[in-house]
Parts: structure tokens; C-alpha cells; sequence
């Protein structure tokens, strides 16, 4: 027969709650975390200035500019191999959303000339194009690793592979968002109709489609942080700094695109250059934007005892002593 004792325990253990981290616990590594993302953003201010990015994000300004219309050019020849009507004129459309209006009417213009006077030329000029507008990845490369505070020991011709590539890992994203923006309509009404939930999908699908893609422009800066700097690095690291480079780009271009607007008024000041300055200041937010990201994405791995070590071949790795930490001092 069981005693009374026994019985306040075996309902004690039924009735009690487990928890896999205690509540102490459990605030002391949220003011712990809170306490590294908080250094992490003085040391970013920090260095922002220290790397002096307000005059880098200017000359990378001008690298985008010469580098935009190549790329342009890139999609508009990938977008012909996909039978989906006007999917260019949507990423135009998608485009000016963004970037200030006169600098999109320059957009445009060039985008007609070059297209519509020379289909045949623009058709053979794939790999040109696609060299051209790697031009503006190579200059990131550099900066990038500025960011993380490591030296660059690769070959010229390994850097500028590796901005070839990602201008058509980047064009390849821009691809596959717009043509799953444009076919989801479709396979979502056929959802909707088959679960009786059309009301709801003409709703939401406004919503999903701007979510659908700011996901791939996070995960093509994710790629770009992870594949250009010459450090080694967890692709999921990447995931915080893109996630801040591109809600701070978003916000910061449409935040330029109204003062251009109502405020700037650059073609009163600059006449016939009006939108191209309009265009080169979008592109210095977005080089800011850029590095803002990949700084908080090296504090964050130094605030939490991460080291960073470079890339090195095989040979050279075994001499290595130790890795290079993200700030640039030596290991302990």
C-alpha cells in the first residue's frame, strides 16, 4: 500500500513542469547575447569609421554605375530564354519601386538603345556583359575584406573567377525570384481553388510576393559574404549582417528616393546630370548598406570568440602557426 508521502511525490513528478533550460539560465544567456550584439554595434560604429567606408562607398558608387548596364544587359539576355511574357519590363518595374525616378528614366534609355539598336550584338555579348558587370563585385571583394580584417593572398585571376561567378550566382537569383513572383500567382489560385481559400490569396499574395523577394536578395548578399572575402566562414554566420544590409538599403533607398523627389530637386542644380547623380548617390547607399552588413557580421563572429582564418592552399595552410582572428591580431 502506498503512503501518503509516496503519493504527494508521485504527484509532484506528474504535475511538475520541465523545463530544457531553466528560466535563470535562460535570462543570463539572453543578457549575455544582448551584451554581444550590443559590442558588436560599438565596435561597428567603431570601425566604420576607422575604414573610412563613407569615401570607399563612393568610389564603389562609381564601379556599380559602370558595371549596372552589363548586368542589366546579362539579364535581359537570360530573361529571353524564358517563355514568360514582359518579365524584363517587371524587373524594371520592380527596379524603379527603389531607385530614384530620374535616375530610372536613364535606366531605361540606355536599356532601349542598347536593346533595341543591336539585339544581334547584345545576343553574342553574354560573357562580355557578364565580365563587364563583375567589375563592381571585384571592388567589393577588396572591401570585404577590409571588413573582416584580412589581407588578400589570392591571384588577381582567382578574384576576378570568383566575381565572375557570383555576378552569375546574383543574376541567377534575380532569375528565379522574378519567375517565382510571376508563376506564383498562378499556382496559388490553383491552391486557393482547391482549398476554397481564394478570398484569402488575394489578400496575402501582395505581401508574399514582397517577402518572397526580399528572402532571395538576403540570400544572394548571404552568398556574396560568404563566397568573397578570403576567410573562412559558416554560411549561416553570413545570415544577421545580410539581414541587416538589406532592410537598411530598402529603407535608405526609399528614404533617398523621396528626398529626391520633394527636397533634392538635383536637375535644378546638375541640369542634364540631375539623374545620374540621382543614380550614383542610390549606389553609395548601397555600397554603405554592403559594408554596414558584413562588419556586423565580423563583430558578431569576434564577440562570440570566433576566429577567422584566411584561405591559404594546402601547402601554405600547414606552415600557418595559427588562424587570423577577425580583428586582424593574432591568435592567443
Amino acid at each position: 500500500m502506498q503512503s501518503a508521502g509516496e503519493g504527494n511525490v508521485g504527484a509532484d513528478v506528474l504535475f511538475s513542469w520541465e523545463f530544457p533550460v531553466r528560466p535563470s539560465r535562460a535570462v543570463a544567456i539572453i543578457r549575455r547575447r544582448a551584451g554581444q550584439i550590443w559590442s558588436a554595434l560599438v565596435k561597428t560604429y567603431n570601425d566604420f569609421d576607422r575604414h573610412n567606408y563613407v569615401t570607399y562607398a563612393a568610389a564603389l558608387a562609381f564601379i556599380f554605375l559602370l558595371s549596372l548596364f552589363p548586368l542589366l544587359i546579362f539579364l535581359a539576355s537570360l530573361f529571353a530564354y524564358i517563355p514568360i511574357p514582359d518579365l524584363f519590363q517587371q524587373t524594371l518595374d520592380i527596379m524603379a519601386k527603389i531607385v530614384p525616378p530620374d535616375a530610372m528614366g536613364v535606366v531605361r534609355g540606355v536599356l532601349k538603345d542598347v536593346l533595341h539598336t543591336n539585339p544581334k550584338l547584345v545576343s553574342f555579348s553574354i560573357v562580355g556583359a557578364v565580365f563587364a558587370a563583375s567589375g563592381g563585385f571585384s571592388s567589393l571583394i577588396g572591401l570585404l575584406n577590409i571588413a573582416y580584417d584580412v589581407p588578400e593572398g589570392r591571384p588577381y585571376w582567382k578574384t576576378r573567377l570568383i566575381a565572375f561567378g557570383l555576378t552569375l550566382l546574383t543574376g541567377l537569383m534575380v532569375v528565379l525570384a522574378l519567375t517565382m513572383t510571376v508563376l506564383g500567382p498562378d499556382f496559388g489560385r490553383w491552391l486557393a481553388e482547391r482549398f476554397a481559400i481564394a478570398g484569402l490569396f488575394a489578400r496575402v499574395w501582395p505581401i508574399m510576393r514582397w517577402l518572397l523577394i526580399a528572402a532571395f536578395t538576403v540570400l544572394s548578399v548571404e552568398a556574396i559574404y560568404f563566397l568573397a572575402p578570403n576567410a573562412k566562414q559558416p554560411f549561416r554566420k553570413q545570415l544577421p549582417g545580410a539581414f541587416v544590409a538589406v532592410c537598411s538599403w530598402i529603407v535608405a533607398s526609399w528614404g533617398l528616393s523621396w528626398y529626391v523627389r520633394h527636397i533634392a530637386h538635383y536637375n535644378l542644380t546638375f541640369g542634364a546630370l540631375g539623374a545620374v547623380v540621382g543614380l550614383m548617390m542610390w549606389f553609395y547607399v548601397t555600397g554603405l548598406a554592403l559594408m554596414l552588413g558584413a562588419e556586423i557580421n565580423a563583430e558578431l563572429l569576434h564577440s562570440r570568440g570566433s576566429w577567422l582564418a584566411e584561405k591559404k592552399p594546402v601547402a601554405e595552410s600547414a606552415q600557418l602557426p595559427s588562424p587570423t582572428p577577425i580583428d586582424g591580431r593574432k591568435a592567443a
